[in-house]
């Protein structure tokens, strides 16, 4: 059975809501009966996993009228999965505590910050961030699609986003326009179309009427894109970069955990130049997959370089 270390580590993981760690460790018990030669019992503890995962990524349709342009996604991250700057990180804090203590601002005439704008390159942890503060507050989570808005309903975007904005109103949430740029573009560029000005001008005069008790979030790879007008409109603008050194340590040591015992996680941090949090997570978990897929209980720095070199290769030519 599992030994005393792996336990502990299972509870504290639980109690503290570190839910990647709490995988990890899950799987690397997992691991540890398949090598005893408990293959049911490893076996079974693999699916567990695995169909929880499937549980957390549920996405589903929200209604026929939206359907294909927004969707309900389960959160599931919690803030102590987030590895990013202390700044960003105690900006978040504040929008998850002003909207639990919005009547408090309330009886001051004050109101809690709802209009977000998430700017960075992909993978930065942006989707994350809106994810995080649904689940902190224990709300649903929306992502709206605006590529595929723009693009199936040509003409007629602007009587979208205003069922949209309806349902911002109707029911509470945490909306996230993903790829936001598709909309926000700046108006006076040369490829500009009259149909996409009049989506952008709706949008603007949407967001600025909404007094709802929803949170909304527009995430962006391209700030430089977006014009100008919009800022007004959002409470807060977070600006996501790739990971520094120490945000890299950390994240290694996250993603890892038991897995990563035994590395010199210090040599590793030069070879993750230019990967974003996304990457090094996933570097990480295809590592401990593949120790597990060929019994053993720990990753070890060959096997760790070699998954971070694949994830580099997906940008070479």
């Amino acid at each position: 059975m599992a030994n005393a270390d792996q336990i502990k580590a299972l509870i504290k993981t639980h109690f503290d809501g570190e839910n990647e760690k709490f995988t990890t460790v899950a799987l690397q018990i997992a691991a540890h009966e398949a090598k005893l030669g408990h293959t049911s019992l490893a076996d079974e503890l693999r699916k567990i996993v695995d169909k929880s995962k499937l549980n957390k990524l549920r996405i589903k349709p929200l209604n026929q009228n939206l359907e294909g342009l927004i969707l309900e996604v389960e959160p599931f991250e919690r803030l102590s999965d987030l590895i990013v700057s202390d700044i960003i990180l105690e900006r978040i804090e504040r929008i998850i505590n002003e909207y639990i203590q919005v009547e408090k601002l309330k009886r001051h005439n004050l109101e809690n910050r709802r209009k977000i704008l998430l700017s960075g390159p992909p993978g930065t942890g942006k989707t994350m961030t809106a994810s995080i503060i649904a689940n902190e507050l224990e709300l649903p989570l929306y992502v709206i699609l605006m590529d595929k808005m723009v693009t199936k309903f040509m003409g007629e975007t602007s009587a979208k986003l205003r069922q949209v904005f309806d349902l911002i109103e109707e029911r509470p949430g945490v909306y996230l326009f993903d790829e936001f740029d598709a909309i926000g573009a700046n108006r006076g560029k040369d490829n500009d179309v009259g149909e996409m000005r009049r989506v952008l001008n709706s949008f603007l005069q949407f967001i600025e009427r909404d007094n709802s008790d929803s949170l909304i979030i527009a995430a962006t790879n391209n700030l430089g894109l977006l014009d100008q007008a919009l800022f007004r409109r959002f409470d807060d603008v977070l600006h996501y970069k790739l990971p520094s050194s120490q945000e890299k340590l950390l994240l290694l040591k996250n993603r890892l955990g038991i897995y990563g015992k035994n590395i010199d996680l210090n040599s590793i941090i030069e070879e993750l130049d230019s990967l974003s949090h996304a990457e090094i997570s996933q570097a990480c978990f295809d590592s401990i997959k593949e120790s597990i897929l060929t019994d053993k209980d720990k990753v070890d720095n060959i096997l760790l370089l070699k998954m971070i070199n694949d994830r580099k290769a997906a940008y070479q030519q």
